[in-house]
């Protein structure tokens, strides 16, 4: 009885050295199982699969744990079937997650670009009315910041940075909004019926008078940068001119480069001046001096300017910025010259349409 337990102890022992002290190997997908959660981790899977990266780190932190119990049984009895079945659904649970994370990377992407999108539009839009009022300058500041920051959106959505991207999509509304409020009381101007009605009746009140009379006169659309020639009530010739570099507003006194409106006319030509031949206006005519004194006696003005003057349709070159003149090019100056005469009714307006380049552009805004 004795001799035959000898034979069996020999017998384990000779099998367990054939068969190696360890026993049988770990399944592969343990190892794989730990470098999906370093995958997952370097997938920001924090931030765009939270929950399931949570529960993919307890799984596998479980399925250790049932690794380290089965090793700690005796080399010969160690059965990690089981194991390996636990680690394959781990990976597949790991799988999933890195494609959900995936998903939402995709979303995100999308949503930063779209928005990339829209805000480059909006500035575009900006620029563009800017560029139709020469005033656009003082939002110059804020479009290039706003510009700038888009750059550096794209290379982050371009390197996976969404939520860094999102973080700083919230800084360019703030910057376009600035650009719009720098323009805006400008850009309202333009946009108002009331005072497009007005400007209208004046359009038309100096169209009839050249009809009437069988007269040349002339209109000026300071949104559209164009000069109209009219003669019996009928457009002769159309000129696109240069105004003040703060054109696009009323000019209230000397120095504020904004161009006049208002119904004026010829009172001097000039064959030579510093800007090729010259168109001398009445300008301030009554209604100018009493918008002065309104608004010296209201404050909006400093109370040691004057009223200005020397407002003329000169030469010099359509792109001219002046100090409130319209300008045009020689030879079309050369033209107009020629065909009109000391007392031609010329009316400025911001412009006759409703629907106008501006009002159209805030729409869109």
């Amino acid at each position: 009885m004795i001799n035959s337990a000898i034979r069996t102890v020999i017998l384990l022992f000779s099998l367990s050295v054939l068969l190696g002290c360890e026993g049988a190997p770990l399944p592969p997908e343990v190892m794989q199982a730990e470098h999906r959660e370093h995958d997952l981790w370097k997938a920001d899977a924090e931030i765009y699969a939270p929950e399931e990266y949570k529960q993919y780190k307890l799984a596998l932190r479980n399925g250790k744990d049932l690794l380290a119990k089965e090793s700690s049984r005796f080399v010969w009895f160690r059965d990690y079937e089981p194991i390996r079945t636990e680690f394959v659904r781990i990976l597949s649970q790991g799988s999933k997650t890195l494609q959900e994370i995936e998903k939402q990377k995709q979303i995100k992407s999308h949503s930063v670009a779209d928005q990339i999108a829209f805000f480059q539009k909006r500035i575009s839009t900006i620029r563009g009315l800017s560029s139709l009022i020469n005033e656009g300058r003082v939002s110059c500041s804020s479009l290039t910041k706003a510009e700038l920051l888009l750059s550096e959106l794209r290379l982050l959505n371009q390197r996976g940075k969404f939520a860094d991207a999102e973080e700083k999509l919230k800084s360019l509304p703030k910057y376009t909004s600035k650009a719009i409020e720098a323009i805006s009381p400008i850009l309202n101007r333009y946009a108002d019926d009331t005072r497009i009605r007005k400007w209208r009746d004046m359009v038309n009140d100096t169209v009839n008078q050249s009809k009437e009379r069988g007269i040349h006169s002339i209109v000026v659309s300071k949104v559209d940068r164009k000069l109209t020639l009219y003669h019996n009530g009928t457009p002769r010739k159309t000129y696109e001119i240069g105004i003040g570099t703060n054109g696009s507003k009323d000019k209230l006194y000397a120095g504020d480069r904004a161009t006049p409106e208002g119904k004026y006319y010829i009172t001097k030509k000039m064959q030579r001046s510093r800007y090729y031949k010259a168109l001398l206006i009445n300008y301030p005519n009554d209604d100018d001096r009493r918008q002065f004194a309104s608004a010296k006696k209201k404050g909006l003005i400093p109370k040691y300017v004057g009223i200005g003057g020397l407002i003329e349709i000169h030469g010099g070159g359509k792109y001219g910025m002046t100090y409130g003149c319209i300008t045009m090019e020689n030879s079309q100056i050369d033209e107009l010259f020629s065909m009109v005469d000391v007392g031609t009714p010329v009316t400025i307006v911001g412009t006759a349409e409703y629907d106008n380049n501006i009002s159209s552009a805030i729409k869109r805004l």
